[in-house]
């Protein structure tokens, strides 16, 4: 299984953060079908498994079959025995669509709300690393994905034409933001203590969340400190869900909002005939951070004006 799982990544253009769930799994899910021939693995086991890791997390038990399903059917195309015949005729995982055993798992609707808000920035605010702060916050106040802020290098930068271009995208389309007046400023002062570095959120060499390039990686242990400290409980992608849903709020279009998040049109034909350029995003996502920075009590909701008594 370890052979042809490493035939499979190197047979496919993944992107970073696949490749790195796909071996979480084969680590957490299969330690003890790693040295196991493929032609070993039966229906049953494969329900058995599905079975037991689906007692700790239901979605992570579908996320390991998927992967599983996945090196199986590349197995099965790639791989022959001495007449030239496959050595898989039948996929395992099958199983479970013809029993109905995959978990029906809910998409996530955890977002932060704006009442929320206060507690979680100055949870954030109360971070020792500056680096986590600015990722947490550059994170809610533009939607991007956690790799593809934490990827950002400092060419993806353009405080003159005050944008940000995220290149390594999960459709693999560039996405170019404008950025609000708070966001320039945050990256300024990043580049004046970026220690030289070509990323954007770059880490020490000695910390241990970081990859082979020297780019944040895992600010897991953060979060969850900012969690405790507020009581708001989140992941990257509710900050992404937050922004996004207070962008709705705020009657932003449609497809301005599929813009901002670097969504297909897929099967909308109007859509794919539809070119809408930065400079038309600059004031929604001005009008975002704006709200974002108002909620979370960062700047005042409203001009405050002293009141005189009048004299008798």
């Amino acid at each position: 299984m370890k052979e042809a799982f490493a035939e499979y990544l190197a047979s496919r253009d993944l992107k970073p953060g696949t490749v790195h769930d796909y071996k979480r799994h084969m680590v957490e899910s299969f330690p003890d079908w790693q040295d196991r021939r493929l032609t070993e693995i039966t229906r049953d086991m494969v329900e058995r498994k599905h079975a037991k890791l689906g007692e700790r997390s239901e979605a992570r038990a579908n996320g390991a079959m998927r992967v599983l399903r996945a090196i199986l059917n590349f197995a099965a195309g790639k791989y022959e025995n001495a007449n030239g015949q496959p050595i898989i005729l039948d996929i395992p995982t099958k199983r479970l669509s013809a029993t109905r055993r995959w978990y029906r798992v809910e998409r996530r609707q955890t977002l932060i709300r704006p009442a929320q808000l206060p507690a979680w920035w100055s949870a954030v605010d109360a971070l020792e690393s500056e680096t986590i702060r600015d990722y947490l916050r550059v994170l809610i106040l533009t939607g991007l994905r956690r790799g593809e802020c934490a990827r950002l290098e400092w060419k993806d930068i353009d405080l003159e034409g005050r944008t940000l271009t995220a290149p390594d995208t999960k459709n693999r389309s560039p996405h170019t933001l404008p950025l609000s007046t708070y966001l320039v400023e945050l990256f300024r002062r990043r580049s004046k203590s970026s220690e030289g570095s070509r990323f954007v959120f770059p880490v020490g060499p000695r910390r241990a969340n970081k990859d082979e390039d020297g780019h944040l990686n895992d600010a897991r242990h953060s979060m969850a400190a900012v969690a405790e400290a507020s009581g708001v409980s989140f992941t990257p992608h509710d900050l992404r869900r937050t922004f996004i849903t207070i962008a709705e709020s705020l009657d932003i279009p449609a497809y301005a909002l599929k813009r901002l998040l670097n969504h297909k049109s897929g099967a909308d034909v109007t859509g794919g005939y539809l070119v809408i350029d930065t400079e038309r995003l600059r004031d929604p996502m001005q009008r975002i951070t704006d709200y974002i920075l108002k909620a979370a009590g960062v700047v005042p909701s409203a001009e405050i004006v002293t009141l005189r008594a009048e004299s008798a």
